[in-house]
């Protein structure tokens, strides 16, 4: 007999789900609703440069195929009880040829990798704001969303000399996303100006029933003047109807935290030189 706490467990009953099952909807968890959002984004970037991208069973990897700063990455899809197999796995799975170093997200906890080549790139953090809620005050700011090539290019600057992407420096046009971007329904791109110029971009992809903060990055010279509070609004405004998510630097954290975003775990992000061993 067993107690009202205790859990019965037979043989021959099914195994219950963890969530991360294939079979299993994205919609189980707001978790995995941004894993998949997130992996889509990923996928989406690469493929607007007519990048690669690899899905299997236990990860999502985009690679541009060039430089491309933290793009050019893999997801796990779920957790990797031999994670240390799958970081190789994902190793060897992009280009050798290429240059730059890329990247890889799980959002869970891993073991230490350095002695395999990899480098802790840190633990950001996942974070959640449910729809709805007080919207964050901004200061009046020319903000412009994205729609054409020419607002691409101004858009592709800020970020990678706002976040600064130290690979793709100097910047080249079209080093990080291509104009395929702009046919993607699911991603949105927005520029705001301090002045005149341009000084700061965000990004939004809206999939798996979750706005994924994608992007933001500010010139060093405009920070601090109420541009990042701009990108939020309007990427909250977009689609007030979804939880909006993202995983916060710890430079951004305190930011997103005042705005209501809720702090939900860590992830782990590992980088390495394309091709090394």
């Amino acid at each position: 007999m067993t107690s009202a706490t205790e859990t019965r467990t037979d043989a021959a009953s099914p195994r219950p789900a963890t969530g991360w099952e294939p079979e299993v909807p994205s919609s189980d968890t707001v978790l995995r609703a941004y894993v998949e959002n997130y992996a889509a984004e990923l996928a989406s970037y690469a493929a607007s440069r007519g990048g690669r991208v690899l899905r299997t069973d236990r990860y999502l990897l985009a690679d541009h195929g060039s430089p491309a700063a933290i793009f050019n990455a893999a997801v796990l899809l779920r957790p990797a009880y031999d994670f240390r197999s799958v970081a190789a796995e994902v190793a060897d799975s992009f280009a050798p040829e290429g240059g730059g170093s890329v990247f890889l997200w799980s959002p869970w906890p891993t073991p230490p990798m350095e002695d395999d080549g990899w480098r802790l790139g840190g633990h950001p953090t996942f974070a959640v704001r449910p729809p709805g809620g007080t919207l964050p005050e901004a200061p009046h700011i020319r903000v412009e969303r994205v729609t054409d090539a020419a607002g691409l290019a101004k858009w592709e600057r800020v970020a990678v000399d706002g976040f600064p992407f130290e690979d793709l420096q100097p910047y080249r046009n079209g080093s990080l996303v291509g104009e395929a971007l702009l046919d993607d329904p699911s991603a949105a791109l927005w520029v705001a100006y301090d002045g005149d110029l341009p000084a700061a971009v965000a990004a939004l992809h809206v999939e798996h029933g979750v706005a994924g903060f994608a992007l933001g990055a500010t010139l060093p010279e405009s920070r601090r003047r109420g541009l990042w509070y701009a990108l939020v609004r309007v990427r909250l405004l977009e689609r007030p109807d979804l939880p909006a998510a993202s995983v916060f630097s710890s430079d951004s954290r305190p930011g997103a935290e005042r705005i209501g975003f809720l702090p939900i775990s860590r992830w782990t992000l590992w980088g390495r030189p394309r091709g090394s061993r």
